[in-house]
């Protein structure tokens, strides 16, 4: 009898007494609150009836003022017990205690049916895990995912982020609701160079288990959204929405493996505190200027956390390995194929001559006969371009998926100590 609110009973009653129903209510799973109304005043009941979880306790003869007025506070208290259940229900598997509680205690800070407000957004991606679950089974792509999403989770509710959904082996976390803090960006940078580090240990169990390493960008971006409950009566859940969502997932797009780029925005909300190495603009899908992202170092002030060097130190090719490149616009590859050829190698990273032109950030299919590398068969790589280079057409190109067999063939070459 969930439906229930308040149970009025006596203790002297045919079939069931009125003690042995009040320990039995519990088992209803309900949020109702009893009042024992008996001609039985003395302190032994009134102590049991309490102890058994009695909200009050009338005496005969009732008072209907006073049963009024029991009532309409047993009804409060229930309401406020819903209200909390909600709450509990909505974000207690996406926030940590301490917002929740903050929830609970002042209950204006959401508002349900959506309101505007200026949040930080944080999006993660992993990087060529598509490539990586074609060669693992259903249930070892899954248990990969637990452990990556597992760790990801534990240090997003550490920071106090908001888990708005996990998109496959992405994640949309959100600053600034239901709680607004005064930090929100420069905890929201925090939160994802403390994600970058602790991807070690995800790495380091996935060894353990027989998996292959993996890679995460995170792109963070600060404006205002729509946020609130959104769905429908069958379904709902409180999320964000807003051109600034999708702002985000663009700038994580341009990331590589342990990087961290954000917005202008997010940078200067966070202030003095965020440091970074480069800026470039960049124009985007659906925005009609060019827009400045900054490549994170790290974050000091009380975090005092910093990421480490992405240097890729490269060694000359004796002789130049031929290579034919496509543009990637998203899942797309371009029709058009290039001809161009690798100067120089590492193990996740080379010195691409691309007489065609290349503009920074360009996604890239590299394909290339494996002999020329020491490896048997034909070789098909996943790249990004880290710079622009009009002069000499040499872009370094980062690997986004390469399996370890054809890394350890790169990495037999990359003896040297050139550095890009």
């Amino acid at each position: 009898m969930p439906e229930i609110d308040i149970v009025l009973t006596d203790l002297n009653m045919p079939r069931m007494d009125g003690l042995t129903l009040l320990s039995k209510l519990p088992e209803a799973g309900g949020m109702q609150k009893a009042v024992v109304i008996t001609a039985y005043g003395d302190m032994e009941n009134i102590r049991t009836a309490m102890n058994r979880g009695a909200f009050d306790f009338l005496t005969k003869p009732i008072d209907l003022d006073d049963l009024e007025t029991t009532i309409r506070k047993a009804s409060d208290v229930v309401n406020r017990e819903r209200k909390a259940a909600l709450v509990r229900e909505t974000f207690g598997r996406y926030l940590s205690n301490n917002v929740v509680s903050t929830l609970l205690d002042h209950p204006e800070g959401i508002k349900l049916g959506g309101e505007k407000r200026v949040v930080t957004i944080l999006m993660s991606d992993l990087r060529g895990f598509s490539q990586i679950s074609e060669t693992l089974k259903p249930e070892e792509v899954v248990e990969m995912l637990n452990i990556y999403l597992g760790q990801m989770t534990e240090v997003i509710t550490k920071y106090g982020g908001t888990i708005d959904e996990f998109i496959g082996d992405g994640i949309l976390t959100v600053f600034g609701a239901p709680v607004l803090g005064e930090t929100d960006a420069v905890t929201a940078v925090a939160c994802a160079v403390a994600m970058q580090l602790k991807m070690d240990d995800v790495n380091t169990e996935l060894s353990q288990r027989g998996f292959p390493n993996i890679e995460m960008g995170i792109g963070i971006n600060t404006g205002e959204v729509v946020v609130g409950n959104i769905g429908s009566q069958i379904r709902a859940k409180y999320g964000v929405v807003g051109s600034n969502v999708n702002l985000t997932s663009r700038i994580e797009a341009y990331t590589v493996g342990g990087q961290v780029l954000i917005s202008e925005r997010t940078l200067v909300e966070g202030g003095d505190e965020i440091a970074v190495q480069k800026s470039v603009e960049v124009r985007m899908k659906g925005f009609l200027e060019a827009i400045p992202i900054y490549d994170v170092d790290g974050i000091g002030g009380n975090f005092n956390l910093t990421l480490p060097s992405r240097e890729v130190l490269l060694t000359d090719l004796i002789e130049p390995v031929k290579v034919v490149y496509s543009a990637l616009d998203g899942k797309h590859v371009d029709d058009e194929a290039c001809k161009g050829s690798l100067l120089a190698v590492a193990e996740r990273g080379a010195m691409l001559f691309a007489p065609d032109g290349l503009d920074a950030f360009t996604n890239l299919r590299v394909s290339l006969d494996g002999a020329a590398i020491g490896f048997d068969g034909p070789v098909e790589l996943y790249a990004k371009v880290m710079n622009d280079d009009e002069t000499t057409n040499n872009y370094r190109i980062r690997f986004t998926s390469v399996s370890e067999e054809i890394s350890l063939a790169f990495g037999r070459l990359a003896t040297g100590v050139d550095q890009a």
